[in-house]
């Protein structure tokens, strides 16, 4: 089976090229990508006793940018001064995104305290939540020595490749 990585890559160069459709099978997997007005939708079929299909839509990612970030200018005080400096507070700090498509989960478990929450102190090993994407749960790690500053995302909740999860002040 492929790679995550290698799954996002092919996603990528299917959804910037003229290709409607997209089938790989290797060894009894079979992955297939086919465009609909925009959006790329990925299937995957294992050949194992319980296959499972799971299809995940991929949206192009300048929208879904933007659209991410209108929470934290939400959260921005409304005067102007207060907005400035908000602007250059956040500018000094990291943004963990997320480095795919998928569900956003705080804790390894439901009834587990959150991995990290705001004023918790991480090194760049800590991992800080787990993103699951195609049935497979993907630990993240924090890139970055620091201290949690704001959680963005709530836990359960869709996120996209890119879409910022956490901002941390750098030590």
């Amino acid at each position: 089976m492929l790679k995550v990585q290698e799954i996002r890559e092919l996603i990528k160069l299917v959804d910037q090229s003229s290709i409607e459709e997209f089938v790989y099978e290797n060894e009894g997997s079979k992955i297939k990508m086919k465009k609909n007005t925009g959006t790329t939708v990925v299937t995957t079929v294992q050949s194992a006793p319980q296959a499972a299909t799971q299809a995940v839509p991929v949206v192009q990612a300048v929208p879904k940018v933007v659209a991410a970030e209108a929470p934290i200018q939400d959260a921005v005080p409304t005067t102007a001064d207060n907005a400035a400096a908000s602007q250059v507070d956040t500018a000094n700090l990291h943004k963990i995104t997320s480095p795919m498509v998928g569900t956003f989960y705080a804790s390894p478990t439901p009834e587990a305290d959150a991995y990290v929450k705001s004023g918790s102190v991480v090194t760049k090993d800590s991992i800080v939540c787990i993103v699951e994407a195609m049935k497979l749960f993907n630990e993240i790690e924090a890139e970055i020595n620091g201290e949690i500053v704001e959680v963005l995302v709530k836990s359960g909740q869709l996120v996209e490749y890119g879409q910022p999860l956490f901002l941390v002040k750098p030590e």
